[in-house]
C-alpha cells in the first residue's frame, strides 16, 4: 500500500519540475545575461532559436504566472525580469557552478542541463531511507527561494510541470 505524498510534499516536487522546464530556464537566464527582449520583430524567436514556439510560449505564460517576468507591450522592453525572476537567476547559477565544479551530469553536460540535474537531485524524498541529504549551496538557495516565492507552490499544478513539445505563436 502506497501512502499519498502530502500536499506540501506534493507541491514542492511540481514546482521544482515547473522550475526545471528547459524554456523556463532558457527564458530566465537569457534575460538576466543579456538584458530584457525587446518587441523588435524576430528578437524573441531570435533568441530561443533552440526552443520551439510551443515551448516559448509555455515558458512565457509559465514565467508570467509565478511572477518571474514583467511583460508591457507598451515599453521598448517587452519582457523583464522581476525581482522574484532575479533571484530564480542566482539560483541557476549557484546549481550550475555547483554542477560545474562536481562535473555533474557529466563532464560535457550545458548550462540548462546542469541547473536542471542539480535541482531535481533536490526534489524531497517522499519516504526517506533515515540518510538525511547533503546540505549544498543548491539546497539552500532553492529551499530559500521556494519559502520567498510561495506562488511559485500555489502555481504547481500538474499541467504546469508538462513542457508542450508542439508549436503554437511565441508571443
Amino acid at each position: 500500500m502506497t501512502r499519498a505524498l502530502p500536499d506540501i510534499l506534493l507541491n514542492e516536487r511540481r514546482a521544482i519540475r515547473t522550475l526545471t522546464l528547459r524554456g523556463l530556464i532558457r527564458l530566465i537566464t537569457e534575460i538576466d545575461d543579456n538584458g530584457p527582449i525587446s518587441h523588435r520583430y524576430g528578437s524573441l524567436q531570435g533568441a530561443f532559436g533552440d526552443l520551439t514556439p510551443g515551448q516559448l510560449r509555455h515558458a512565457i505564460d509559465t514565467a508570467r504566472a509565478i511572477d518571474l517576468v514583467h511583460s508591457d507591450e507598451t515599453t521598448p522592453d517587452r519582457y523583464r525580469l522581476t525581482e522574484s525572476g532575479e533571484a530564480l537567476a542566482e539560483v541557476y547559477d549557484t546549481a550550475a557552478r555547483w554542477a560545474r565544479a562536481r562535473q555533474f551530469p557529466t563532464t560535457t553536460s550545458d548550462f540548462v542541463t546542469r541547473v536542471q540535474h542539480t535541482l531535481r537531485l533536490h526534489i524531497p524524498d517522499p519516504h526517506p531511507s533515515g540518510r538525511t541529504p547533503e546540505a549544498t549551496a543548491p539546497r539552500n538557495a532553492l529551499a530559500d527561494w521556494l519559502q520567498s516565492n510561495p506562488r511559485a507552490l500555489d502555481h504547481a499544478d500538474a499541467r504546469s510541470s508538462q513542457e508542450p513539445a508542439g508549436g503554437g505563436r511565441a508571443a
